[in-house]
C-alpha cells in the first residue's frame, strides 16, 4: 500500500530545531536529501569524504537559500580512524542529534582494499555506518523523534554476505560485493531496529531504497559494459534524485512509522515511483545471519552498542 498518494517533499512537516546527519551529501541522493531537509528548516550536517565539494554544495545550496543551517564536515566512511575521528568532533559540538541517514554509497570499483583492509564497498557502506551509529547512537537517544534510516538498494535482494571471503581475495566481481555491502545494509538495520526495540530504546531504526535513480555512484574506471548499461541505456530511464530521495526523506521525517519499515518506490519493480512500504528479502531478515553480522561487526570496528541480542 502506498504510504502517502504521491507523496513529495511539499509534505515534509517542519523540521526547524531539528539535526540531521547526512553522508554523502554534497551529490545525488544525500545532495537532494539535504536540500529538503533544510527547506522545511532542519540543521544539516554534510558528512562527505571532500570538504571542497562540500562546501561547493552548500555554497550552491545557499544561492537559493541563504538561511539555510548547514555544517560540512569530513567523513571518510571506508576508515574507521575517520569516522572516529568525525563522531568524536560532532559529538563535541551537537548534544543532541535527531536524525542520522546512513547515505553515502559508492558501485563497482575495482578491488580496492579500505584503510583497515576490507573490501572498499563493505567498509563504506556497511562497517563504516555500522561504526558511525554505534558511536552517534547515545546522542540519537536525547534527540526529539530520533530515527536512524539506512539505505539499502532493490539489489539487496540479489545479494547475500559471502562470510568465507568478505574481501573478495578468492575472487571479486563488482556487482556481486556491492549487492553483498547493500545486503549488509539491509540485515544492519533490521538488526538495529530489533535491538533498539528490545532496549526499549527512543531511538527507531528504518531503512530505504531509492529505486533506480540516476546519481554519480559508479566509481573508479567502469569497463565499457558499466559504462553502456549505466549510462547510454539505463541512464535516460532513471529517476531524478530529488525524487529517489523521497523514500529516505519519507523514512527520515514521516509520520507513523513505528521503527522497521522498509520505504522504497511504489512503481513496477520498485525502480520509481511514489514512496511505499516495501518488503526485506526473506534472507536478510534471517535472525541467525543478523545475529552473526552483528558480532562481526563489532569485532572488525571495535565499537559496541551495549543493546541486547533479539530473542
Amino acid at each position: 500500500m502506498t504510504v502517502h498518494q504521491e507523496w513529495t517533499a511539499a509534505h515534509i512537516p517542519d523540521q526547524t530545531g531539528r539535526v540531521f546527519v547526512v553522508t554523502g551529501a554534497n551529490s545525488g541522493l544525500g545532495l537532494a536529501t539535504t536540500r529538503a531537509l533544510a527547506r522545511r528548516g532542519g540543521t544539516v550536517v554534510l558528512a562527505v569524504r571532500d570538504e571542497r565539494k562540500g562546501h561547493r554544495a552548500v555554497a550552491d545550496l545557499r544561492a537559493a537559500q541563504p538561511d539555510a543551517r548547514l555544517e560540512v564536515r569530513r567523513l571518510d566512511l571506508a576508515d574507521l580512524d575517520s569516522v572516529r575521528a568525525f563522531a568524536r568532533e560532532l559529538r563535541a559540538d551537537h548534544p543532541r542529534l535527531d536524525v542520522l541517514v546512513n547515505n553515502a554509497g559508492i558501485m563497482a570499483p575495482p578491488r580496492t582494499l579500505s584503510a583497515q583492509g576490507h573490501e572498499l564497498q563493505f567498509a563504506a557502506h556497511h562497517l563504516g555506518h555500522f561504526a558511525l551509529t554505534g558511536l552517534l547512537l547515545d546522542r540519537l537517544a536525547e534527540g526529539h523523534d530520533p530515527r536512524v534510516v539506512t539505505v539499502s538498494s532493490i539489489n539487496h535482494r540479489k545479494g547475500r554476505l559471502h562470510f568465507d571471503d568478505l574481501d573478495g581475495r578468492e575472487g571479486y566481481a563488482p556487482m556481486t560485493f556491492y549487492n553483498q555491502s547493500k545486503f549488509a545494509n539491509a540485515v544492519f538495520g533490521r538488526q538495529l531496529h530489533l535491538r533498539l526495540a528490545a532496549a526499549g530504546s527512543p531511538v527507531r531504526s528504518l531503512l530505504a531504497h531509492p529505486g533506480f535513480t540516476a546519481t554519480n555512484i559508479v566509481t573508479g574506471e567502469p569497463t565499457a559494459l558499466y559504462r553502456v548499461l549505466f549510462g547510454l541505456l539505463a541512464r535516460p530511464l532513471a529517476q531524478h534524485p530529488d525524487r529517489g530521495a523521497l523514500p529516505q526523506l519519507y523514512a527520515a521525517t514521516g509520520p507513523g512509522l513505528a521503527g522497521g519499515e522498509f520505504v522504497g518506490p511504489d512503481g513496477r519493480g520498485e525502480l520509481r515511483g511514489a514512496p511505499t512500504l516495501v518488503e526485506l528479502s526473506p534472507a536478510a531478515a534471517d535472525t541467525e545471519t543478523g545475529r552473526r553480522l552483528w558480532e562481526l561487526s563489532e569485532r572488525l570496528t571495535d565499537v559496541r552498542y551495549g543493546l541486547p541480542s533479539p530473542a
